[in-house]
């Protein structure tokens, strides 16, 4: 009787053993799991503040164009490239095809902003000098949002990457999100005006 009752101490201390492992186990996956869901909406917050601060930009761009058409009347290629880099952004599915589009689109805007330089009575136009100065405004936040968007993106592929969250990453199907980057050599290199054209 004895052995009967050691037996069965002894059955229910390993099934007590057992039962507090696999809540812990769990605990620590659901513990990563919900790690893992925040930082994947924290990427996406960041590029939800990225496409409001293009919003805001190609917002401007009309009124932009609209201003300088009547002064660059010879520049209106860089105008049209301008307005359909616009309108291809909108179809832009991916964050590699807009982060494709927004670096073209800036390197249009920095040509007009230097082309500028060249008609003194552009410059002195209030309504493109306010307008340039939105632009600069928006091109700063653009970049900060970029920036901070990379950053939290990068904290989130490394969770997705490291041990033992990777485990779970794949058991969930997790997966590391891109970056906002410049692909193109173009995009690298400074804006080159010529006049003399």
């Amino acid at each position: 009787m004895i052995v009967l009752i050691e037996k069965e101490d002894l059955i229910m201390t390993i099934f007590l053993i057992i039962l507090a492992i696999v809540v812990v186990v769990a605990l620590f996956i659901i513990g990563i799991y919900n790690g893992l869901v925040k930082a994947r909406q924290k990427v996406k917050n960041a590029w939800s503040q990225i496409e409001v601060q293009l919003q805001r930009r190609f917002d401007l761009i009309p009124n932009l164009v609209e201003t300088v058409k009547g002064y660059m009347a010879h520049e209106k290629d860089v105008l049209e490239k301008i307005t359909s880099l616009r309108s291809s952004w909108a179809n832009a599915k991916s964050v590699e095809e807009k982060a494709e589009l927004d670096n073209a689109l800036s390197s249009a805007l920095k040509t007009i902003m230097a082309v500028s330089e060249n008609y003194p009575d552009l410059k002195a136009n209030q309504n493109f000098s306010e307008l340039q100065n939105s632009l600069t405004e928006t091109e700063n936040k653009i970049s900060f949002a970029r920036q901070f968007y990379n950053d939290t993106a990068m904290m989130y592929n490394t969770k997705v990457e490291v041990f033992p969250d990777n485990i779970v990453a794949s058991m969930f199907n997790f997966k590391p999100e891109p970056l906002f980057t410049v692909d193109s050599e173009e995009a690298r290199k400074n804006v080159k005006v010529d006049f003399n054209k």
